[in-house]
């Protein structure tokens, strides 16, 4: 497997979805013609190669962005790019002018999450300027509004300055209107205001709707169906951009992984089931889809998850999906067999002379659903809008203090910014294991799914992980 699955006939599936997003108005998000497309080209390719698909379809709140942009009126004018939150309230058509007030940060590692953080200032009718981290968005906002903001500006807070991520709001604790802005002009008002008044003009508007979408699933004719292996990518992007890296490379990669297994079909052990999520942009709501509906004796058949969220990250780290939390502080373990999948992992990567690095479950991404239902996840990523740390830069080169995709969300997540190095190298990772578990879950995970379902059981992990707030 290891040798078939190569990253050059991996990346002709990248190139169709480019060629699919440049002719979709450049993106390939939950519910748009891009991701229609982008589902009809793999499930194409995998019926040719003999695999029986199917569509899970579900329903999900969206947000239609209506309005979203603002200015310095005074002392100087000149314009500011706020992106507006998913689930925002509304400005009132034409914009809200008002004075802005900064929330303090100092050495406060919970800005403006607290009610503490507004002491001692007048926030009310104001449009708040908060930094980012301590909390989610929806906390920061509501704090706010409690002590009278009557919007609010979050500050993205990466190493680029021009970088702007959406932030997702919890709907139904919405209290004013909010929007990310950059780094940059995040300080250029916080200098402007330590020098004078500032006054603020914002327009952010959106409108929800309802959604229809769904998961595409395939799986070998041959393998137990009580001892499943399953592989999932989330096939959607953002609406800022193509979604190539993220993550059209693992998507195109598990698509290539899929068909070359089909020339092994007699050889498969275990039953092996694609995924190809939807609306994970949205919080993980294709997988969380599929986990919900599985009946108790379908996650008892249920071995293992791998999920692979991009994999070929320009400024990347080598990170495998850490199951036992043993080598750093992260967000916890995942259910007993991960950290046997993270072993295989790092075992086949280190075995070529490839170090790799662990990648918490902080509910990111759409392993969060599985080890939630206690089933054992493991899998690979080459990282988001991580800070490549000084040792990761020894490790794998790149430059440190820079994010490790720095297209992340943004327009420039097309072709150029996959790395090919690493597309190959986690593309191999998730051929080995995907080979290796079709013949066996030994050593890894119980064989007999009554015991897999008493031993979960019996763990009781819980391990829910809320998902991210920034798309």
């Amino acid at each position: 497997m290891v040798r078939e699955v190569t990253a050059d006939n991996a990346w002709r599936h990248l190139q169709a979805f480019q060629r699919i997003a440049d002719r979709n108005n450049g993106i390939r998000a939950s519910g748009t013609n891009g991701h229609l497309e982008s589902a009809a080209y793999v499930e194409g390719r995998l019926r040719a190669a003999g695999y029986r698909t199917t569509r899970q379809p579900f329903t999900h709140a969206d947000f239609d962005f209506l309005a979203s942009s603002g200015r310095v009126v005074a002392p100087s004018a000149r314009t500011l790019h706020p992106l507006v939150a998913r689930f925002s309230a509304n400005t009132p058509a034409g914009g809200l002018t008002a004075r802005l007030a900064v929330v303090p940060t100092g050495t406060d590692a919970t800005p403006g999450c607290e009610a503490s953080d507004y002491a001692g200032a007048d926030y009310r009718g104001a449009i708040a300027l908060i930094a980012a981290g301590g909390c989610t968005n929806t906390v920061k906002q509501r704090t706010a509004a409690e002590a009278g903001a009557a919007a609010a500006l979050i500050n993205t807070n990466n190493p680029n300055p021009d970088m702007i991520l959406r932030t997702r709001l919890t709907a139904a604790d919405v209290r004013i209107p909010v929007a990310s802005i950059g780094r940059g002009e995040a300080e250029a008002l916080a200098a402007d205001a330590a020098r004078g008044p500032v006054t603020l003009t914002v327009d952010l508007r959106g409108r929800a709707r309802t959604v229809t979408t769904f998961n595409v699933i395939a799986e070998t004719p041959t393998g137990r169906a009580d001892n499943v292996v399953m592989l999932g990518a989330h096939l959607d992007g953002v609406t800022e951009g193509p979604g190539i890296n993220d993550n059209g490379s693992s998507s195109a990669m598990e698509l290539e992984t899929a068909l070359q297994l089909a020339r092994h079909f007699k050889q498969v052990r275990n039953k092996v089931r694609f995924a190809w999520w939807g609306a994970e942009e949205h919080g993980d709501l294709g997988s969380g889809a599929y986990v919900a509906a599985l009946t108790e004796r379908e996650k008892a058949d249920l071995a293992l998850y791998l999920n692979f969220d991009m994999i070929g990250s320009p400024n990347y780290a080598r990170m495998v999906y850490d199951g036992d939390d043993s080598d750093h502080e992260g967000a916890g373990p995942g259910p007993e067999g991960s950290a046997q999948i993270e072993k295989v992992l790092t075992d086949f990567h280190g075995s070529r002379g490839l170090p790799t690095v662990g990648r918490d479950f902080d509910g990111r991404s759409d392993y969060g659903p599985f080890i939630a239902a206690g089933i054992p996840a493991g899998g690979e990523t080459s990282g988001s809008n991580l800070i490549k740390t000084e040792q990761w830069a020894r490790l794998f080169g790149g430059r440190a203090g820079q994010s490790l995709d720095w297209c992340y969300h943004q327009a420039c997540d097309d072709l150029r910014n996959v790395n090919r190095t690493i597309f190959g190298q986690l593309g191999a990772g998730m051929a080995w294991a995907t080979g290796r578990f079709a013949l066996s879950t030994g050593g890894v995970v119980p064989d007999d799914p009554a015991e897999r379902a008493r031993q979960r059981a019996a763990a009781k992990h819980g391990l829910a992980r809320p998902a991210a707030d920034t798309e």
